[in-house]
């Protein structure tokens, strides 16, 4: 089964071909021009993916020597993200699949995340636990099957990775602030701060990391940027072990409770080396099989919607030309 992945749903232009589960060719453009601006602009996110796609998509053909006609679906983001950066992706594969008269397959982008780890492990199987953690989402999910997912714990406010972008830019990091932090975080001291780690008593399993942030906002001002430079390193250690201490907490109360045998970690926060660490470290406590998927992976690619329309492929899943882009899309529960 032959598959075309397209990824536009924020600033990574990305295209793959998927034969099966053999990734054929998986092209990643990163839009750089948003660090002067300290986060994503979408208008001009959305400029670069209409320049990008067409030349990215016949690349991947000539890579590959297949032609259009090789193809026997073709996948795309449809949502959640950004709402124009995701009308050029769903516009053109409409388009493409129109003219070729090939299936449509719209693919929510959380899916595709977690989706992505059967590509790392071909042998993965229905059901297990995952935690997803990402810049817009941080959640426990029990994945029973493809489509039936129950969510079990979420962030109440900011999710994992904008909790880290946050931070960066309080702490004058170059955006995306997540890798920068995890980079500084190796020569620093996780104890050189105790940084609040949040409970929320509603839900057993929920997260909070909006009090994490404001605690580093008022550290350094009280502090001085000149202090928080002087002890940058130490700072990002700190922070980043709050955030990693507080997603190890209710996942593996998670893990406990349900007598889960199988974690699978997912989105782009997974690709935190503290993270894997720590995880890596409670999976060998509970004598549980931890499946990461590889950092390519872990960021926004094209081979996890790839993969993820194979499967829907697979169950006769075909997605109607009317569908349109949702940027607040969830997951489907059951």
């Amino acid at each position: 089964m032959l598959i075309l992945g397209i990824e536009t749903s924020c600033d990574e232009t990305a295209v793959a071909i998927l034969n099966d589960n053999e990734i054929l060719v998986n092209l990643v453009s990163s839009q750089l021009l948003h660090q002067q601006f300290g986060g994503v602009v979408p208008e001009f996110a959305s400029r670069e993916h209409m320049r990008l796609l067409d030349q990215m998509v016949k690349e991947a053909f000539v890579q590959t020597g297949l032609q259009p006609e090789n193809l026997d679906g073709i996948a795309v983001t449809r949502g959640p993200g950004l709402m124009g950066a995701l009308l050029v992706g769903l516009s053109f594969a409409k388009g493409l699949a129109y003219s070729l008269r090939k299936p449509l397959l719209g693919v929510n982008h959380i899916e595709g995340h977690i989706m992505a780890n059967f590509l790392t492990c071909p042998d993965l199987k229905f059901p297990f636990l995952c935690l997803l953690v990402s810049g817009g989402h941080t959640q426990i999910i029990q994945v029973n099957d493809f489509g039936n997912y129950q969510i079990l714990g979420r962030s109440v406010d900011d999710a994992a990775g904008e909790a880290f972008d946050k931070a960066a830019r309080i702490l004058e990091l170059p955006y995306p602030g997540g890798p920068q932090i995890d980079q500084m975080a190796h020569r620093g001291d996780p104890n050189f701060y105790q940084f609040p780690r949040a409970k929320v008593r509603s839900e057993q399993y929920d997260f909070s990391f909006s009090g994490l942030k404001t605690a580093m906002l008022y550290l350094v001002r009280q502090r001085g940027q000149k202090w928080a430079q002087e002890n940058l390193a130490d700072l990002c250690a700190a922070y980043q072990e709050a955030i990693v201490d507080v997603l190890k907490i209710n996942t593996f109360t998670a893990v406990k409770n349900l007598h889960a045998n199988k974690l699978v970690l997912a989105g782009g926060v997974a690709a935190n080396s503290r993270l894997r660490q720590v995880f890596q470290e409670q999976a060998d406590y509970y004598q549980i099989e931890l499946i990461i998927p590889s950092l390519k992976y872990c960021t926004d690619n094209a081979a996890m919607i790839a993969r993820t329309g194979q499967e829907m492929l697979s169950r006769n899943q075909i997605s109607p030309f009317s569908i349109s882009a949702v940027p607040n899309l969830t997951l489907t529960t059951k």
